[in-house]
């Protein structure tokens, strides 16, 4: 069994922040996540765009034991808790960033000591999730035509969460599906603007409410590309980045 850890695909020398990618999977899996399926490479632009929202801060992709999130193991949850536990005392504060299985794994480690903020991209938050009080701003994205993850899930977790006093902000992404693809410029700025937030930048955003039933859409900050524009933005992404290192993590 391979241990969990962490691709760098950004390390500066005094980092004392990073922000930590945590993709998606299947529900039952015990097969090895490996580095080249679609839903790791999902997250290489968007790991683009943490880097140059914050250049100062390391940025990882979370690498699991497992693809599959595996029932009340819940394996990646365990797995990012691990990673957490474990990163040197240097690093100071975490931004997590999860889509899909991984929004489901980053919210159950949301209140982590060192988060600092939380954004649940199309996060699979089925039915009787366990509250997490997460620290930092808490952003969940769904889009309206995802049919892998349900957005009215998100909805409900998003207003069981505001009525315990945590602000969230819920954004509607108008005419999106479960991989991000067709407004694929939007979600990176998404990425850029709340980890700028999260590390420091100015938090007064309306949408971050305890309203129980507030959902915003996301701004259309961009002229959507369609798919195939997504992919090059993809593979764009992996040409320009590289793995600088990697470090497992041994589970207590």
């Amino acid at each position: 069994m391979s241990l969990p850890g962490i691709d760098l695909l950004a390390a500066p020398e005094k980092a004392t922040e990073l922000v930590l990618l945590a993709h998606g999977g299947v529900v039952d899996s015990l097969d090895p996540a490996g580095g080249w399926r679609g839903p790791i490479l999902r997250m290489w632009p968007l790991a683009l765009a943490a880097r140059s929202a914050a250049p100062g801060a390391a940025v990882g992709l979370m690498r699991y034991r497992y693809r599959g999130w595996n029932g009340t193991e819940a394996h990646p949850a365990h797995d990012l808790g691990t990673v957490l536990d474990g990163l040197p005392s240097s690093i100071r504060r975490v931004v997590l960033i999860g889509h899909s299985m991984g929004g489901r794994a980053v919210v159950a480690a949301g209140n982590h000591p060192l988060v600092s903020g939380v954004l649940g991209l199309a996060p699979w938050l089925p039915t009787g999730e366990p509250l997490v009080a997460m620290r930092g701003p808490v952003v969940l994205a769904h889009g309206t035509l995802d049919r892998m993850t349900d957005p009215a899930q998100t909805a409900a977790y998003a207003r069981r969460l505001r009525a315990t006093g945590v602000p969230v902000a819920l954004l509607s992404v108008e005419g999106e599906k479960h991989a991000m693809l067709h407004r694929y410029g939007d979600w990176n700025e998404l990425v850029r603007r709340f980890v700028a937030a999260a590390l420091g930048g100015p938090t007064d955003c309306p949408a971050l409410t305890t309203e129980p039933d507030r959902v915003d859409p996301l701004p259309l900050w961009n002229r959507p590309g369609g798919n195939a524009a997504g992919v090059r933005d993809i593979a764009a992404a992996r040409l320009r980045l590289r793995v600088l290192g990697s470090q497992a993590f041994e589970q207590v």
